[in-house]
């Protein structure tokens, strides 16, 4: 499509957003990264890293922010432009216009196993070799893609999406417009054991999982049912593969974990909190709302809201990279102690 019209799509889908374009027009058939960019092909720049290479990408168009001196370098390159407030936001538009995930056609595969008490919403999608237990109720355009088993008593929400292989466990309550990838595991028992002389007895977890709207669940990641009450994940949290979330733990709305996160049980998680990759979360820590965990931090304690940490266990971020300028000098400061302690003894 020409770059105007692509623009002009843009301008519906990105609201509140100041757009402008040069005097190019070129045709436009896809988008890459900046330094991977072809001829007709559209990318984006911010501020930063990215913005260097506006000098020599080969792509046709970009979307770059506004007020910035790379502009000029576009222009001098004959390279058609947008400016806009948020780069990498208009970006994830562009690709939808591109790229549309894989979806089924409305349809029951032969050999799937429903259950007759099912309540099926309408337009749903089941693939092969699904099975669905009883009292299950599924709302309208939900997929489930195959290999999928549904636990008895479970409730699927609006155009959710149930990809290959992944097990939603009974007492398991999935709101509308969530996506659960491949192998994922929601609502298993949590690791309940009570000690006793004779070893340790299984405490059955009797509780419910509860995923609200627009949650996202990566590959082979697990959030567990606790023994009693419920575990919860707000509206909008996005949780990447291979992350556990802990029996009782409550996440609020807009957060994101990155791979390999560990939330023991009970932990509680404000709203717009963000765990960075290998992130653990010990028993029955919080952590505020707007708090950002750098990655492989360990969180022993509560976390303020707004506060960001660092390291194990963690502490504010600051104070953790000036740890880390004097760890690394440790050998040359135990050399010059050694030093003052031989003058104090006259030796």
């Amino acid at each position: 499509m020409k770059f105007s019209d692509l623009v002009n799509k843009l301008e519906n889908a990105v609201t509140n957003t100041s757009l402008s374009i040069n005097d190019n027009d070129p045709n436009i058939a896809g988008v890459a990264a900046i330094d991977k960019a072809t001829l007709n092909q559209l990318s984006y720049a911010e501020i930063g890293k990215y913005a260097a290479r506006v000098a020599d990408t080969q792509a046709s168009a970009l979307i770059l922010p506004a007020n910035e001196p790379i502009q000029a370098t576009a222009t001098q390159r004959g390279i058609a432009w947008i400016e806009v407030p948020h780069p990498r936001l208009a970006f994830a538009h562009a690709i939808a216009l591109f790229y549309q995930p894989f979806k089924p056609s409305p349809s029951i595969h032969p050999s799937a196993v429903i259950d007759p008490s099912v309540h099926l919403g309408q337009r749903v999608a089941i693939g092969a070799h699904v099975v669905i237990g009883a009292g299950v109720t599924m709302g309208d355009d939900v997929i489930i893609h195959p290999n999928v088993v549904i636990y008895p008593d479970s409730q699927i929400g609006d155009r959710t999406v149930l990809h290959a292989n992944c097990s939603i466990h009974e007492r398991t309550q999935i709101g509308a417009d969530c996506v659960i990838h491949c192998g994922a595991v929601i609502g298993s028992e949590g690791f309940g054991f009570v000690p006793t002389r004779e070893g340790w007895l299984k405490m059955e977890q009797s509780g419910y999982t509860v995923l609200e709207d627009g949650v996202e669940i990566g590959a082979n990641s697990n959030v567990d049912r606790p023994a009693v009450g419920e575990t919860r994940v707000g509206r909008h949290t996005k949780i990447d593969n291979l992350v556990q979330i802990g029996h009782g733990c409550q996440i609020g709305q807009g957060c994101a974990f990155a791979a390999h996160v560990g939330l023991a049980g009970g932990t509680t998680i404000g709203n717009r909190v963000i765990l960075a990759g290998q992130v653990g979360i010990g028993n029955e820590a919080t952590v505020g709302d707007g708090a950002i965990v750098s990655a492989k931090a360990g969180v022993l304690r509560d976390v303020p809201p707004g506060q960001t940490v660092s390291g194990y266990p963690a502490m504010d971020h600051k104070t953790f990279l000036k740890s880390s300028a004097i760890y690394s000098r440790l050998s040359d400061l135990h050399q010059a102690i050694r030093q003052l302690q031989k003058r104090l003894d006259g030796k």
